[in-house]
């Protein structure tokens, strides 16, 4: 119980210490902008951010309904990609582990894909799909799949040989052993694989939305640009920030926490 308080009363501590740091930041940051802009003269006020301009641009699109629609746009393009690599990483990823000699001949293919910068892939997305949601999940799905599908390989081969050898002598075999046994033991290279395929997803879409047309967070940025607000472009750019951070804390750190209580640790 003792040890529960202490906890307790830390919490609220490390909080307050990130609060704080972070409105240090944004004090440092439009220090810096009127210094620049209003004393020293070194840049002018349309070619740095400001933290009230940020403001008063989140406000502005808010009013229109701008931000909103964007927002909704993308994490639900986000969702339904990010959905479609998983299926397709988790297929590819347990086909590379039944065979070592394919594993072999597909893991560097996969590893150099995966290296590959997702708006390599715009072109082919244009050509094949054109400029609608085809070419935009396309994008997405090519970013992150990959990424998926090797950490499922990964997870399946680190399983402690031990284990499988316990669990054939018991007489599992087949489907049973995949669904009793690796894929549990795997579940930690899984869920941290998930976590950075949904990061590779992300910055992928945001790829596909700035290429295209259609409504979203990506398209938002690139229309700031155009205006030449660069508030307005500084402004998206932590709204993309804050939505990956908050889905990483609300899902993937979730279930991994509930993983690790499962387990006992």
């Amino acid at each position: 119980m003792k040890k529960k308080n202490l906890m307790s009363k830390a919490f609220p501590k490390d909080r307050f210490m990130v609060a704080l740091f972070y409105v240090l930041l944004i004090v440092v940051w439009q220090t810096i902008y009127w210094l620049g802009t209003s004393c020293l003269h070194c840049w002018k006020s349309y070619a740095f951010p400001s933290p009230l301009g940020v403001v008063e641009s989140c406000i502005a699109l808010s009013k229109k309904g701008v931000l909103f629609q964007a927002f909704f746009y993308s994490v639900g393009r986000g969702a339904a990609g990010f959905a479609l690599s998983v299926v397709i990483g988790l297929i590819t990823g347990i086909f590379l582990s039944w065979n070592e000699k394919i594993h072999r001949c597909m893991h560097p293919l996969l590893l150099g894909l995966q290296t590959l910068p997702s708006i390599c892939w715009v072109p082919f997305a244009i050509l094949w799909f054109g400029l609608d949601e085809s070419a935009i999940l396309f994008v997405l799905v090519m970013g992150s799949a990959f990424s998926i599908a090797l950490s499922v390989r990964a997870g399946i081969r680190n399983v402690n040989p031990l284990w499988l050898k316990a669990a054939r002598t018991l007489g599992a075999e087949g489907r049973t052993l995949y669904v009793k046994v690796i894929i549990p033991a795997a579940m930690p290279e899984f869920i941290e694989g998930l976590r950075q395929g949904w990061s590779f997803a992300w910055r992928a879409l945001m790829s596909g939305e700035v290429m295209s047309a259609t409504i979203g967070l990506g398209h938002t940025l690139m229309m700031g640009r155009d205006l030449a607000d660069i508030n307005q472009v500084m402004l998206i750019m932590i709204v993309i920030v804050v939505i990956g951070i908050v889905i990483d804390r609300l899902i993937f750190q979730r279930i991994e926490d509930g993983m690790l209580k499962k387990r006992g640790l």
